[in-house]
């Protein structure tokens, strides 16, 4: 594989990025990392190789598949990047992994993982999910492809190419390093403040600045970046209607011809759902969450507006396979929304048959997978309350309601050094950089920047990827154009810099 690392001059001062704000590490010369420029293309395929080794073992949680090998393997790779110290911490459910790194430096940098990945089917992919293979894509580049290669291996194992880089390159990082990593976040992370509050990660947390989660962000087509301010939080769980709870409808299935005069659960869970959302199902009306929506500022308006202005709505929907937005509104609208409204979505439904062709059968039970989506202002704990209440008030009181995993919005400021590293270290790799106030999507963020941490938390790092969740799940490790989208090598040194510019601000 040719390496192109050194294509691009990384570093090309603070005249050139318009960072000289940013003194103390803007003013390197172009040279600065050469020699870890040099490390990241001798490890190149060592990096390859240990995304592939880690996508070819998935621990996934719905499905209890290997545990606890997911975490001591996570704990190997901590030490082998150069983590002094790791050890697994038990929960009430999957364990995590917390390892720290500790150069005496001023300033330390919390890192947060997660070892699990989704689901998957083998039969919908075109290469098998656990082998990461090394694909071309026209116009991308060379691409891994497995389950969990964006979403989160690949991201996270360019941060250890980082580490492995430095240490080759005789270097240690500029700032102190915290690890601590969960195996239950596909399942919406139903126990990781246990680990996070346990004693000893509380205690080294409580020191950082910040903690970052390792992203792939740069659009294909542009090479820009947008930097969330927050995220929103989730809250999964199951809504359940059984004839034998509900008194109605027969306890087990039935013969359909006795829908004439016997009620049907998977009919009452239908109208249960349609009470939750507008009749088009894009507006929750849960009674008291409109209420609880914090309209948009000012200031998140026009960081909506500039994002629009700089991305793509073209590439969104091309990633997306959609053709138009709900109400056929324009794409700042789109971004609007995106950032403010919360959500009901139904994942899957599950009643009856399902297989080839009929069965004439009249269901005992039905059961619905949803996720709620929350902005700020909404807690977990508070949407499950109004939740169970809506639904009594409208008789559903036999519908149950079984929560599976869940956790608030973030939110982090703009002037936080965290986010003023990611804007240095973005702009020294000459991506455009905007600001938008909320990822839609969500991550167990809210357990740093809640109380008692009460930290700055975000994503940050170079890169493409695509197909989270999704059949052919793709990272990109070598770049058609790396001087517009970072391949693995130049996102590695990306990472680099970006610790660099934590170490140097204030």
């Amino acid at each position: 594989m040719q390496h192109r690392t050194d294509r691009r001059a990384l570093l090309a001062g603070a005249a050139a990025t318009g960072l000289a704000s940013l003194a103390p590490v803007a003013a390197l010369a172009a040279d600065s990392y050469a020699d870890v420029k040099k490390a990241i293309a001798a490890g190149h395929a060592a990096s390859i190789k240990r995304l592939q080794d880690w996508i070819a073992l998935p621990s996934i949680a719905a499905e209890n598949l290997n545990y606890p090998a997911g975490a001591d393997y996570m704990k190997q790779l901590a030490l082998d990047a150069g983590f002094q110290k790791a050890e697994l911490v038990p929960s009430s459910g999957k364990p995590g992994v917390f390892a720290t790194w500790d150069v005496g430096a001023k300033k330390t940098l919390g890192l947060y993982f997660m070892y699990d990945v989704k689901q998957f089917d083998p039969k919908e992919w075109e290469s098998p999910p656990l082998e990461g293979r090394v694909l071309d894509r026209p116009g991308l580049g060379k691409v891994v492809m497995g389950r969990g290669a964006v979403n989160q291996k690949g991201p996270e194992a360019t941060v250890l190419a980082a580490l492995h880089a430095l240490r080759a390159a005789g270097r240690k990082p500029p700032v102190n390093l915290v690890l601590v990593a969960e195996g239950e976040e596909e399942i919406a992370s139903p126990n990781f403040h246990e680990i996070v509050t346990a004693p000893q990660v509380a205690t080294a947390l409580k020191k950082s600045v910040g903690v970052i989660i390792p992203f792939a962000s740069q659009s294909p087509s542009t090479g820009a970046v947008t930097i969330n301010l927050g995220a929103k939080g989730a809250l999964e769980m199951e809504l359940t209607v059984s004839g034998e709870r509900w008194g109605r409808g027969p306890k087990g299935d039935i013969h359909s011809s006795e829908k004439a005069r016997v009620d049907s659960p998977p009919w009452r869970l239908v109208a249960a759902l349609s009470s939750l959302v507008s009749p088009d199902g894009n507006t929750v009306v849960i009674d008291g969450i409109p209420e609880m929506v914090r309209p948009l500022t000012a200031r998140e308006r026009e960081l909506i507006a500039m994002t629009a202005a700089k991305t793509s709505e073209a590439d969104a929907k091309a990633r997306l396979g959609v053709q138009r937005w709900i109400d056929d509104m324009t794409w700042e609208q789109s971004l609007e929304r995106l950032a403010a409204v919360p959500t009901v979505n139904i994942q899957g439904l599950i009643a009856g048959y399902t297989g080839p062709g009929g069965k004439t059968i009249l269901p005992g039970k039905a059961t619905a997978k949803v996720e709620i989506r929350m902005v700020p202002n909404m807690t977990k704990d508070d949407t499950v309350r109004k939740l169970r209440a809506h639904l009594d008030k409208r008789g559903f009181t036999d519908v149950e309601v079984k929560v599976t995993g869940g956790y608030g919005p973030t939110e982090t400021p703009e002037d936080a050094t965290l986010t003023k590293a990611q804007i240095a270290a973005y702009k020294r790799f000459g991506a455009e950089v905007t600001l938008y106030p909320r990822l839609a999507g969500s991550w167990p963020g809210v357990v740093f920047t809640g109380p008692p941490l009460n930290l700055p938390a975000g994503q940050f790092g170079l890169g493409y990827g695509n197909g989270a969740h999704a059949p052919n799940e793709i990272f990109l490790v070598e770049s058609a154009n790396p001087t517009k989208v970072a391949g693995m090598d130049e996102a590695a040194l990306g990472f680099v810099d970006f610790l660099y510019q934590v170490a140097a601000l204030g």
